[in-house]
């Protein structure tokens, strides 16, 4: 019998073999796979960026003009610190600016050589680092004596009266502490009537600056604990089933549970409190100014109101707010570094 050719000796034909693809079609697959106008793969194009989200975008675009207005543009003022300004030079302040003469570095040089400045400098400092060690604890307490509470009620009344105060103005906050602990007040009320001498703790220099702190506690506190209660919640209740199982107690689970789980917030908050150091408050001390005296209440926010404001040395006072503000940033870069070392993200990543 004879084979045909192609054939097998049992007379069928084997399956026709699989082409392998031509260099044509293997190259229109892979110019078929490359996004079109030469995006990398794995990057969304900005036209399908901008149709997903371009309601979120217009509903923050009120916000970001608002930021530029407020914050940014303001900034281009700076330019007083370096010149001897004098609004009445032109027919408004801003032409003001062209028609000022330079003075360099002048301003600075006057200020390292202020006393007045070295003085607020000094109260500033000093009621940042007792409000970073009495006030800055003070949420995360409260936030873990909150979540520990177990009845929904009860914790959603204690965080009302909590949250109430920080919608307060400082004039009514400085009116309530006036009303309790001032010379007239009911504490001071209470001692005469039972024959002791009466005090007035508002008008006290050298306790002034435990004063503010109380009422920045009370004013505050409550709100800056919704950052920590929504880092609680996002903790696993498995976590602590665990350690429970394990024979931790509520004290040990608080220890090994809770305060890891704040840590990256604690973190955060701490390094933007440290860069917002020299700005410990305007109003409340400016309310107090003449209770305690300058001497106890004047800090670098209150100098450069007093010396721009009120004096009308708009130069000076530039120069101060801008040393501040650069002040500030090196603060904050400072902190996140000693953050990224202790292995916590802080602001920005590495």
């Amino acid at each position: 019998m004879s084979l045909t050719a192609g054939s097998r000796p049992d007379g069928t034909r084997p399956p026709a073999a699989v082409e392998e693809p031509t260099a044509a079609v293997a190259a229109a697959t892979v110019k078929e796979s490359v996004p079109r106008g030469g995006a990398k793969a794995g990057k969304v194009p900005f036209r399908v960026r901008w149709r997903r989200d371009r309601t979120l975008i217009l509903m923050t675009l009120p916000v970001i003009i608002l930021l530029l207005i407020f914050n940014y543009v303001p900034l281009l003022g700076n330019v007083v610190a370096f010149q001897d300004y004098d609004p009445y030079a032109a027919d408004n302040g801003i032409t003001a600016i062209f028609h000022s003469p330079w003075v360099g570095v002048e301003q600075f040089s006057r200020m390292f050589d202020d006393p007045l400045f070295w003085s607020a400098a000094k109260n500033t400092i000093v009621l940042f680092l007792l409000q970073l060690v009495l006030f800055f604890p003070v949420p995360i307490a409260l936030a873990l004596v909150i979540n520990s509470v177990i009845r929904p009620r009860v914790r959603a009344v204690a965080q009302a009266i909590m949250y109430l105060p920080h919608f307060f103005s400082w004039v009514l906050v400085v009116t309530v502490f006036q009303q309790i602990f001032g010379g007239a007040g009911i504490i001071a009320q209470t001692l005469e009537k039972h024959g002791w001498s009466g005090f007035d703790l508002m008008t006290n220099a050298s306790f002034f600056k435990y004063l503010v702190t109380a009422q920045a506690v009370w004013k505050d506190a409550g709100w800056g604990i919704i950052v920590f209660l929504a880092a609680l919640a996002a903790v696993s209740t498995d976590l602590y089933e665990a350690a429970a199982m394990d024979g931790a107690g509520r004290w040990r689970r608080m220890w090994h549970v809770t305060l890891p789980a704040l840590r990256p917030v604690i973190a955060l908050l701490l390094v933007l409190r440290v860069g917002d150091a020299l700005s410990v408050g305007f109003e409340q001390f400016l309310l107090q100014r003449y209770a305690v005296g300058a001497g106890a209440s004047e800090v670098l926010d209150t100098y450069v109101w007093n010396m721009g404001i009120q004096n009308g040395d708009f130069s000076y006072a530039a120069a101060v707010g801008l040393a501040k503000g650069v002040i500030g940033v090196c603060l904050v870069l400072g902190a996140n570094k000693v953050a990224h070392l202790l292995g916590e993200q802080g602001v920005y990543q590495k």
